[in-house]
């Protein structure tokens, strides 16, 4: 009945199309215990329109190739096979049917392999298919754990058995169950890729007591000596349970304290003492101790213990209260940011009670949070104005500690407005400012000499660096160009900025242009004016009246807001001899001198005596030129 059983089978399983005129089907492996037999079950085909009369096949070890001579394992021709097979060879399916089912019995160790099958129409019509089974022998079952053992769930353990001799029949048996809670044993025939297997199934509910218990398959066959076993050793996980912790407690600093978590669990579980979010202590370990000594207000917080491992996590807290004013506030390191990129920045402390924290910026406050133990301080779009120091200050009213850190931001160049060009009369000197993260490269480019220099050219550029300005000061020597005009060029890995600098005469500056000698002839000149005048008024006032009078209201200040009477308006001191233009070298009509005050002092005029007349009236005379 086995057999026909498996004939039949096979018969349902040949039903189908193979994949060509010249194919073969049969399973790529198959399995069997040694000792015992096995059916390979082989279906071919061949081109209809060769109606064969007779139809013969060979079956080949470990090659398909005639010309490599390899073992023959069945011919049914002549019935000669290669010593290891004789005896232990029998088609089973029908050749005419195009059925070419091999069973091999007896099986040794060196049977083992690769079989092929090869078709022999007669004549040229021979073909050795490409397809074949892989014979593999074993010595025991295989027992099938599931991926994890684990309390509360039911676990399943499966016992695969070879099955695939039409002749003797497997009897299936488990060992060492019996101490397993809700045992339950069940047997199935399965068939993959047309090969079969007992599978008998052990289901139970697992428990922490089962952890380390062996179990057993066996595998025995009627009216055989045959038995075959497997054993495997039950690894029961199960999430930890933590068995000892301390209660919560209140305490004074200067105290000693013992915290004790004792757990249980497999795998062994990671035990760890949390102080909050921070981890104090951590080991893989039944039990761990925290033993803290001389306790401070620092220590305050919930102390939890925690048990984890792969299947779960437990955890105990406790409360140890100390009242403490803020740790130093941590911050998430320094930033360097690119200008344009946003920016977060972290600032957390601990503290009882909560603190207020606080971020400043050059002692302007940035952001704020009360009553909490961390402050995100986020900038979308950061910019070089941002960069700098800053601090982050938590307080209660305990204390007060503060952290600082530094965001330091990056940007393209930026020209500043003090950059310009001086033309004096032999010398031209420009100043470009410029303000960038890195330092940036500049360069003068003068177009219409088609000449670019730097600070390389020390001889005509100079540069200097405070903070992120560098200043670089170009100086031509020389009667200026008409057409000159410059070009600042500065230049970073963020990019490049240009801008024509722009030109300021130093129309008011007569000292440099009339030189020092020309300085000091002009002083001289202008004192001899002031005296002259002085003297003049003087001998006016001495003739109308021999009797010197201090004046009631003497004039004591000139400048451009305040003009008493008799004081120079400006078209009358611009009409000066013209050796004074010249002088200043500059063309008619331009002025360059400025009165910024003249002060004179007569109080010591007051005395009606003869005798003072013949003294020097002006007490002092200062003129100030810009």
């Amino acid at each position: 009945m086995k057999a026909a059983g498996a004939l039949f089978t096979l018969g349902i399983l040949f039903g189908g199309t193979l994949g060509g005129p010249w194919s073969a089907w049969m399973p790529q492996t198959i399995m069997a215990f040694e000792g015992t037999c096995v059916a390979i079950p082989c279906r071919f085909d061949y081109p209809d329109e060769l109606r064969p009369s007779a139809v013969h096949g060979i079956w080949y070890f470990n090659s398909p190739y005639p010309r490599n001579y390899p073992p023959v394992v069945y011919k049914s021709r002549t019935g000669i096979v290669h010593e290891s097979f004789q005896g232990r060879t029998h088609l089973l399916g029908d050749l005419q049917a195009r059925n070419c089912t091999l069973q091999l019995s007896r099986l040794s160790p060196e049977l083992a392999g690769k079989y092929f099958f090869r078709g022999d129409l007669g004549g040229y019509n021979q073909y050795t298919y490409s397809e074949h089974s892989n014979l593999e022998i074993v010595d025991k079952p295989t027992i099938v754990p599931p991926a994890a053992v684990v309390v509360g769930t039911e676990a399943e353990l499966r016992c695969v058995v070879p099955d695939n001799c039409p002749t003797m029949k497997p009897v299936v048996s488990w060992l060492n169950h019996e101490a397993l809670e809700d045992q339950a044993v069940f047997g199935q025939l399965e068939e993959e890729s047309g090969t079969w297997s007992q599978v008998s199934l052990l289901k139970f509910q697992p428990s922490r007591e089962n952890d380390g218990h062996e179990l057993g398959c066996q595998v025995t066959y009627p009216n055989t000596t045959f038995l075959f076993e497997a054993f495997a050793t039950l690894d029961v996980k199960y999430v930890p349970r933590i068995l000892q912790v301390n209660s919560s407690v209140e305490i004074t600093e200067g105290s000693h304290v013992v915290l004790v978590c004792v757990a249980d669990s497999n795998p062994m579980a990671l035990l760890a003492w949390f102080k909050e979010e921070a981890v104090l202590r951590e080991e893989p370990s039944t039990n761990l101790t925290l033993e803290m000594d001389n306790v401070t207000h620092a220590q305050d917080g919930i102390y939890t213990c925690v048990a984890e491992n792969v299947y779960g996590r437990v955890n105990h807290s406790l409360a140890l209260t100390v009242m403490y004013a803020p740790r130093k506030p941590s911050v998430n390191s320094s930033v360097v940011a690119v200008e344009g990129e946003s920016v977060t920045i972290l600032c957390t402390t601990e503290s009882n009670p909560e603190p207020i924290i606080t971020i400043f910026k050059e002692k302007q406050i940035v952001a704020m949070v009360v009553y909490e133990s961390e402050l995100l301080l986020e900038i979308p779009a950061v910019t070089h104005e941002d960069d700098g120091e800053y601090w982050c200050v938590a307080e209660n009213q305990y204390g007060q500690r503060g952290s600082a850190f530094n965001l330091t931001v990056e940007f393209a160049p930026i020209i500043l407005m003090e950059s310009k060009c001086t033309a004096a009369r032999d010398t031209v000197q420009c100043v470009c400012a410029v303000l960038a993260n890195p330092e940036p490269v500049i360069s003068f480019e003068l177009p219409t000499r088609n000449v670019t220099v730097n600070e390389t050219d020390q001889e005509f550029v100079y540069s200097q660096k405070t903070g992120y300005t560098v200043t670089s000061i170009l100086t031509l020597r020389g009667e200026p160009d008409s057409q000159l005009f410059v070009v600042c060029s500065a230049r970073n890995l963020y990019g490049t900025k240009n801008q024509q600098l722009q030109f300021h005469h130093s129309n008011n500056l007569m000292w440099a242009k009339v030189g020092p000698v020309g300085a000091v002839v002009a002083f001289v000149i202008l004192i001899a004016a002031v005296c002259y005048v002085s003297q003049t008024r003087k001998k006016k006032n001495v003739n109308e009246n021999s009797s010197f009078v201090q004046l009631e209201h003497p004039p004591v200040a000139y400048s451009g807001e305040y003009r008493p009477p008799g004081a120079l308006d400006k078209s009358e001191y611009e009409r000066r001899p013209v050796s004074d233009k010249r002088l200043l070298n500059k063309p008619e009509g331009s002025l360059d001198l400025n009165v910024d005050y003249a002060n004179i002092d007569f109080t010591k005029l007051a005395t009606k005596d003869s005798y003072t007349l013949t003294e020097e009236l002006a007490e002092y005379a200062e003129i100030r030129v810009k």
